[in-house]
Formats: structure tokens, C-alpha cells, sequence
């Protein structure tokens, strides 16, 4: 049952991470013609009012909102938690697209250093008394060297300002991994992605208009840029925030977070080959082992509950 109900959630993630790695083409086409904070606001306001619509289908036009105060003091503070770390780590991955050269396989680059929470997770996790199996150290660290393999092609030399920007992004989102996991079974799936996005995109919002837009320069940028990446925001906005964010969250009610984070880390597999495809960016040797190395670490990390099928 257990086996059931982790491949379960490790199929949900793979999905989300699909979604996410054909995102970071839209996020890279996005980037040139707005500025960060302004599409952050735009993609999480938009998966706020998606997933609400989808609550009330399901609900039947009722209970958006739990009924029982206390209950609904909960659902905000988990929301308010989980959509702040999601607010640090979207706008850090954001802002990592502006700093890198031309020529640079941005997506693959920028998909592989947000994979590092597949390390950090484990290690923030045992701080919260979650038991990690050595299978799950082992994966990391293979997804490790699979970072390693694509984005230090030069060596250590070759690290971009790009780069710091998503290694914190990728801290920021192995806590909102983890805060996740605390509040998704109290609080619902659906409730939790539609809070969360709430808060990231007011959050977005209040920093765009202090450090991105002013006046009536404000009103001319958002109606000219808006236009010009439509489709990418529509794609962040439905897809990468609404769909995988919320498959996210639903998968981790399946799945620990430790092994939620391997799982997850497809996602910078999918970037590589989503700028392969999508914006043409060649794949040298070292990437595509890199590649190869994330997928070894999936199948990795799903062997001890494997083993306990076989014995049962």
C-alpha cells in the first residue's frame, strides 16, 4: 500500500516537473521583454483565480474556504508561510535569468541549479525530525553530480551572478518543500495552491510597484509588456503555477518530502531538453550525462519501497 501510495505521488511530481521544465523556456522569453516582479504577479494572480474556479466546480459554488475558524486561522498561516517562500523563490529564479552571458544554455543552466533542493531537502528535513533512508542520500548526491555535469562545464570558473540568484532560489524552495508537507493534509490540495498563490502574487505585486514601476510609466509598461509575452504569462500563470504547483502539492500528501525532491528534480532534465527543443539550444555530452544521472537518481530513490512490494 505504501509502494502504491509513494509511486502514486512520485507520478503526480513527474507530471509537475514536466510542466515546470517547459516553463523555464516561457520564463527565459519572458524575461526579455518584462521585468521580474511584474511577472510573478501576473503568472500567480492568474493561477489564484484558475484554481479557485476549479475549488468551486468542485465544490459546487461552496466551502472556498474552511468553515471552522480555527480551521480557517490555520489555512491562513499556512498559506501566508508557504506563499511568502514560494514569493522568495520565484522572483530569485526570475532574476537569475538577467545575469547570464549570451550563448549561455540558460534553461538547462538555470533547470539544473534549482534542482540543488534534491541535497537540501534531506538535510533541512533532518532538522525537522523527518527520517531520511540512505537511498534517498544516495539519489541526491547523483542528482548532485548530474548538476554538476551541465552547469560547471569550465569548472568552478564558470559560475555566472546568474547563478547565485537560483542557488538561492533552490534554498528558498527546499523550505517551501518542507512547509508544504507540514500543512497539505490540515489544509487541502487545492485550498493550500490557491492561498499560497494569493500571497505570492500581493507579495509580487507590492515589489514591482516599489522597485519596478512608478506612475503613469507604470500603466504604459504593463499594457505594452503584457501583450508581448501574453501567451508565456497565460502558460506560468495556468500550467507551470496553477497545474504543477497544485500536482505538487497533492503528490507530497504521497510522498515524503526527501523523495518528493528527487522526483521533482526532473524538472531540470525537462528544462534541458525544453530548450533543446522548444529554443534550440544544443546539449554537449556532459549535459546529456547530466541528464541521464537525474534520471538514474528517480529510479534510485523509489527502491526501498520497491523492496518492500517484493517482500510482501
Amino acid at each position: 500500500m505504501m509502494y502504491k501510495s509513494n509511486l502514486k505521488g512520485t507520478l503526480l511530481l513527474v507530471v509537475a516537473a514536466l510542466i515546470w521544465g517547459l516553463a523555464f523556456s516561457a520564463q527565459s522569453t519572458a524575461s526579455s521583454f518584462a521585468p521580474p516582479f511584474f511577472i510573478n504577479c501576473c503568472r500567480s494572480l492568474i493561477s489564484t483565480i484558475f484554481i479557485c474556479l476549479v475549488i468551486l466546480i468542485k465544490n459546487k459554488g461552496k466551502n472556498i474556504m474552511p468553515r471552522n475558524t480555527q480551521d480557517k486561522k490555520f489555512a491562513m498561516k499556512g498559506g501566508i508561510i508557504c506563499g511568502i517562500l514560494l514569493a522568495i523563490s520565484v522572483n530569485l529564479q526570475q532574476f537569475g535569468f538577467l545575469f547570464y552571458d549570451k550563448g549561455v544554455s540558460v534553461e538547462a543552466r538555470a533547470g539544473f541549479l534549482t534542482a540543488l533542493y534534491v541535497i537540501l531537502v534531506p538535510i533541512i528535513a533532518t532538522f525537522f525530525k523527518k527520517k531520511t533512508f540512505l537511498t534517498v542520500w544516495i539519489a541526491a548526491v547523483v542528482a548532485l553530480c548530474g548538476v554538476y555535469m551541465l552547469c560547471l562545464t569550465n569548472g568552478i570558473t564558470g559560475i555566472y551572478i546568474g547563478d547565485l540568484f537560483l542557488f538561492g532560489c533552490a534554498i528558498a524552495f527546499s523550505f517551501h518543500i518542507i512547509f508544504i508537507d507540514k500543512y497539505v493534509n490540515a489544509i487541502g490540495g487545492l485550498r493550500l495552491s490557491m492561498l499560497q498563490f494569493f500571497v505570492c502574487g500581493i507579495v509580487s505585486g507590492i515589489l514591482s510597484l516599489i522597485f519596478e514601476f512608478s506612475g503613469i510609466l507604470w500603466v504604459k509598461m504593463v499594457y505594452t509588456d503584457i501583450l508581448s509575452v501574453f501567451p508565456q504569462i497565460l502558460y506560468l500563470g495556468i500550467m507551470s503555477s496553477g497545474v504543477a504547483y497544485t500536482l505538487q502539492i497533492i503528490g507530497q500528501k504521497y510522498a515524503e518530502p526527501a523523495i518528493a525532491s528527487v522526483a521533482m528534480s526532473l524538472e531540470s532534465v525537462f528544462a534541458a531538453l525544453g530548450g533543446w527543443i522548444i529554443v534550440g539550444n544544443d546539449l554537449s555530452k556532459r549535459e546529456i550525462i547530466g541528464c541521464s544521472l537525474v534520471f538514474i537518481a528517480i529510479i534510485i530513490v523509489q527502491l526501498p519501497d520497491f523492496s518492500k512490494k517484493r517482500k510482501t
